[in-house]
C-alpha cells in the first residue's frame, strides 16, 4: 500500500489499527455490560466503535450505523444513508471475545442505495483480513477467494446453521432429518459469511440478521462467486433489512438444492398453521 491509499486500503488500515489498539489490548480483560433487552456489550465494543466512526468519517463523511448505537439512532442513520452509509460491528462475536474463543471480528461495510459496495471483515485473533469491492473480487490476506470449489451432493456437504433464530419447527426438522453431512456454528455471522466465501463451509443458513451482521460478509460471498437468498425472497437485498435471513452456498448447483430443501420445509410448516 505504498503511496496514496485508496478507499478500501484506508478502511483495511483503520480496521486493523482499531482491532489491535482498542480490541486486542482488552482481550480477556473486560466485563460484559448488560442492556435493557438482556443482550450485552463490553467497553471494548464501545471504544472500538467510537474509534471506527471517527476514522471512517475521515475517509467518507456519510451516515453511519453501528451495532452499539441506540435503536432510534440506527433507524435515523439508515434513513439518512441512502446515498452512502457506513455499517459497523466493532466486535461481532462478543461472547467468544469474552470467553477467549478466537472467533470474533470487526466488520465494516459501505452501503449505497441499500446494497453493499465495499466490505471488510477482520479477525485480529487469527489475523484473517477478508475484503471485497463491488465488481473486483473477494480476498483473504491478499489471496483471491474462494480457496476451493467442491462439486459434492447435498448429503456430503458441511453446513453452518444458526438454529437460535430459526422457526422452532424448522430447526427441529433440520436437526432430526438433516440433508447435509455435518453442521457447525461459530457464533459470529460476519466470519460465517467469509468462511462460506472461502469454501470452508459448503452451506449457510441463518434466520435473521441486522445490517452490521450481513453487509460486509454478503458482498464478500457475492464477489467470491457465491450465491444467497432469504427464506422468502430470491433477491436478497429486497428483504427486510432489520431481520434478513440467509440461505447461502458457494456452489450454484448446491445452493439450488439447499434453497429448495429449506423452502419446501418452510412451505410445509406454513401449511400446517
Amino acid at each position: 500500500m505504498a503511496g496514496r491509499l485508496n478507499v478500501l486500503e484506508r478502511v483495511i488500515k483503520a480496521v486493523r489499527e482499531v482491532a489491535h489498539e482498542e480490541i486486542m489490548s482488552r482481550y480477556l480483560q473486560v466485563e460484559r455490560i448488560y442492556k435493557a433487552d438482556g443482550s450485552f456489550y463490553t467497553e471494548a465494543d464501545l471504544i472500538a466503535q467510537g474509534s471506527l466512526l471517527e476514522r471512517l468519517h475521515e475517509i467518507a463523511p456519510v451516515a453511519m450505523i453501528g451495532e452499539e448505537m441506540s435503536e432510534s439512532e440506527q433507524l435515523a442513520q439508515w434513513e439518512a444513508g441512502q446515498d452512502g452509509l457506513w455499517s459497523i460491528d466493532p466486535i461481532d462475536g462478543t461472547s467468544n471475545f469474552l470467553n477467549g474463543l478466537p472467533y470474533f471480528a470487526v466488520s465494516v461495510a459501505l452501503i449505497r442505495g441499500g446494497r453493499s459496495v465495499l466490505g471488510v471483515v477482520y479477525n485480529p485473533a487469527t489475523d484473517e483480513m477478508f475484503y471485497a469491492e463491488q465488481g473486483k473480487g473477494a480476498f483473504l490476506n491478499g489471496k483471491a477467494l474462494p480457496f476451493s470449489r467442491r462439486k459434492i451432493p447435498l448429503n456430503k456437504a458441511i453446513a453452518n446453521v444458526d438454529f437460535k433464530r430459526l422457526d422452532r419447527r424448522l430447526a427441529v426438522e433440520i436437526v432430526s432429518r438433516p440433508p447435509y453431512s455435518s453442521q457447525r456454528n461459530y457464533g459470529t455471522c460476519t466470519l460465517e459469511w467469509c468462511y462460506t466465501a472461502a469454501g470452508y463451509f459448503d452451506l449457510y443458513l441463518h434466520g435473521g440478521q441486522k445490517p452490521w451482521d450481513y453487509a460486509a460478509g454478503c458482498l464478500i460471498l457475492e464477489e467470491a462467486g457465491g450465491h444467497r437468498c432469504t427464506l422468502s425472497e430470491d433477491d436478497y437485498w429486497s428483504d427486510n433489512p432489520w431481520r434478513r435471513s440467509v440461505i447461502g452456498a458457494l456452489d450454484g448447483d448446491l445452493f439450488a438444492l439447499w434453497r429448495d430443501w429449506i423452502r419446501s420445509r418452510v412451505s410445509d410448516i406454513d401449511n400446517l398453521r
